[in-house]
């Protein structure tokens, strides 16, 4: 069997890992704590099994109708994929040339350093902490993907920096508002803004809508950008089942909404009682911190903590290596984070 060379020298994406213990105390890897709407299980249990020897729709048309109406946009405007990960991979195929590169802040989602790798084509950090993203970036970068609110810190960039950024690049600024919801402010009024010619938002159903195992994330921009990505995807990208479920849960917004109230709450709840105990955590507008411990390293509390069986997520590294980043689940769950830490000496 062969394999080429830029797939043995890539180094793969890690996803968090997921333990098997019921028991276990699960803050690694954002998901909701909360439940979905229930619309969503009446939308599974009301699914006709006879439709599953069809192919789904290819280009979603209730879903996107729905993703338009709630973005103040038109249909054309929508991009639905399998997960909103799919769509980060049909971008650095449909604006980056083979000479090209792609461009993230640094540290974000690892994920896009991994993305450049598969697509042959080179990749730019640019530091997190900034003042001028322009000052840092090649002239060949012609895909820049800004996480706002930036992971694993949490922290927001004002919309209008990135607006007024994405006015003077030359490629294509893909923002990735996986935790959007969770956050005071975004960038979608600028996506749909007449004259918008290369900035395209990303949202997830993974985060705010409790649905990480549907796989389904979307985007909104200018229409020649969402028509090159369409022309790129998988004929039938999001199953059948996946866009009911979906659709379910964008209609009940009450829902979603009181969640990430609930899980904002705690949030701020937790912060204050890790800068008590005397942790260095900086504000989040996201569904986690990035908490430094006072005394302990960071990887010797990751790993004491999960022989706990408290998993939360830890990453090697210059910028990343001193810190924990911390899902905001239950009240429940954190205080027996809390209690874990206290018995490490944490």
């Amino acid at each position: 069997m062969r394999v080429t060379k830029s797939v043995r020298r890539l180094a793969a994406y890690v996803p968090g890992e997921q333990p098997r213990s019921k028991a276990a105390v699960k803050l690694n890897t954002n998901e909701n704590p909360y439940p979905p709407s229930p619309r969503c299980a009446a939308a599974l249990r009301a699914f006709d099994p006879a439709l599953l020897r069809r192919y789904p729709d290819p280009v979603f048309t209730g879903l996107r109708k729905e993703l338009a109406r709630l973005n103040g946009t038109a249909p054309e405007n929508v991009m639905v994929g399998n997960g909103s990960d799919e769509i980060l991979t049909l971008a650095a195929k449909a604006f980056v040339e083979d000479d090209e590169r792609i461009a993230s802040l640094d540290p974000s989602y690892s994920l896009y350093k991994t993305l450049a790798a598969i697509r042959g084509v080179g990749w730019t950090g640019v530091p997190a902490e900034c003042g001028d993203v322009r000052r840092f970036l090649p002239r060949d970068a012609s895909l820049f993907l800004w996480t706002n609110p930036n992971a694993p810190t949490g922290a927001l960039a004002a919309p209008e920096k990135i607006a007024r950024f994405a006015r003077g690049f030359r490629g294509v600024v893909v923002v990735d508002e996986a935790y959007a919801d969770f956050a005071s402010a975004n960038c979608i009024r600028f996506a749909t803004a007449a004259g918008n010619r290369n900035l395209v938002v990303m949202r997830t159903f993974s985060k705010s809508y409790s649905l990480a195992g549907l796989r389904v994330g979307y985007c909104v921009g200018p229409a020649p950008l969402i028509a090159a990505l369409y022309k790129v995807k998988d004929s039938y990208n999001v199953d059948a089942v996946a866009q009911a479920v979906a659709l379910a849960a964008v209609k009940d917004q009450k829902w979603m909404k009181a969640n990430v109230a609930k899980v904002v709450k705690t949030r701020d709840a937790f912060t204050a009682e890790l800068r008590r105990r005397g942790w260095d955590v900086p504000p989040s507008e996201s569904n986690f911190v990035f908490a430094r411990p006072p005394r302990l390293k960071a990887e010797n509390v990751f790993r004491k903590l999960r022989e706990r069986g408290v998993y939360v997520r830890y990453f090697k590294g210059a910028g990343t290596g001193d810190r924990l980043r911390v899902t905001i689940g239950t009240d429940a769950q954190m205080k027996k984070l809390l209690a874990a830490l206290e018995a490490v000496g944490a």
